[in-house]
């Protein structure tokens, strides 16, 4: 049975009352809590996303990549998979994917359910197949018997893997930003400095790449427009979206909610700083070097647009076997 949920932001319900009013269109729009989700879905989808039993090592879950405690990446310039492999890019953040256009810097996952099988088959992430990791899930009674309750179907398959860990991923928005607040009529969430970095966000070229509910994640992008990006990293050589050399460095924008969390920055995380990401920003995409006090300004606006985090009861993970341990004695 599929149970629907609607939510209304708080700040939505008190921008309705008198005291507040909506700022005029702006091509930035509020972030939305969740609009409709199957509850059962969600609930075995946390304890996949969760469960590093999905790995070979079971030692690597999806959070271990996209810690939901930390901006919902791992804060590391490129992650760290299977036999402490080092890969070659940088960990985009799982808050808010569900608003991107297509998953994965490249794109090559049209959504959330195609992208949550990746890491469970990459040599260099989860290491598994899945069918590994179907025969682990059928191994242990309590997640057989959840996912005939959620699916209705006596077999799991990936496909149902997959849509469970999206459907939970669907719930990971962060509405209620200060700056949403100020979108929405509160003109005292966000200072005078805040909004001047806000307005010299958009006169100087950064909001026709980075707009909308997301803040990004709508659209492809060259990084190297007016001068062309030195890399320093394994992730200099990827060709991104179509693979061809005259792509390389193209990348589906990154969104810039929560973005003071989810340091470091760029596709290769070389830049380890705000200050220093929208220094080359300014210099590489629109051929503008921000003076101290205007990259201070913008660094000030986008620290406005970190959003609630989402907030939820730890899953506790079924046991591997129905058998009840025997107490040990001590040594």
């Amino acid at each position: 049975m599929t149970h629907k949920q609607y939510l209304l932001p708080a700040v939505m319900v008190i921008a309705t009352t008198a005291s507040f009013s909506l700022q005029a269109k702006e091509p930035i729009d509020p972030i939305r809590p969740v609009q409709e989700i199957n509850l059962a879905q969600v609930e075995l989808g946390k304890k996949l996303y969760f469960d590093p039993r999905l790995s070979k090592s079971g030692f690597i879950s999806c959070n271990s990549c996209h810690n939901l405690s930390m901006g919902g990446t791992d804060n590391l310039k490129t992650s760290i998979g299977h036999n402490w492999q080092r890969g070659p890019i940088n960990a985009p953040t799982v808050l808010n994917s569900s608003l991107n256009l297509a998953q994965f810097w490249d794109g090559r996952a049209a959504d959330l359910k195609a992208q949550a099988g990746g890491p469970i088959a990459n040599p260099g992430e989860m290491a598994a197949t899945h069918t590994l990791a179907i025969d682990v899930l059928e191994s242990i009674p309590q997640y057989v018997t959840e996912f005939k309750q959620v699916f209705a179907k006596d077999k799991i398959t990936i496909d149902e893997v997959t849509q469970a860990i999206a459907e939970f991923e669907k719930t990971l928005v962060t509405p209620n930003a200060r700056f949403d607040r100020w979108l929405l009529g509160d003109n005292d969430a966000i200072t005078a400095k805040e909004k001047k970095g806000y307005e010299l966000f958009k006169s100087s070229g950064c909001i026709a790449c980075h707009n909308g509910e997301a803040i990004g994640g709508n659209s492809f992008q060259k990084m190297g427009v007016v001068e062309a990006y030195q890399a320093n990293s394994p992730a200099e050589g990827l060709s991104a979206v179509t693979g061809k050399d005259a792509d390389r460095f193209k990348f589906k924008v990154p969104t810039l909610r929560n973005v003071e969390m989810t340091y470091p920055y760029f596709h290769d995380g070389e830049a380890e700083t705000l200050t220093e990401a929208v220094e080359l920003m300014g210099k590489l995409q629109l051929g503008r070097k921000f003076n101290a006090e205007e990259n201070a300004q913008i660094v000030a606006f986008l620290k406005t647009l970190t959003g609630d985090q989402p907030s939820f009861q730890m899953p506790i993970l079924p046991p591997s076997t129905d058998a009840t341990p025997q107490p040990k004695p001590f040594d």
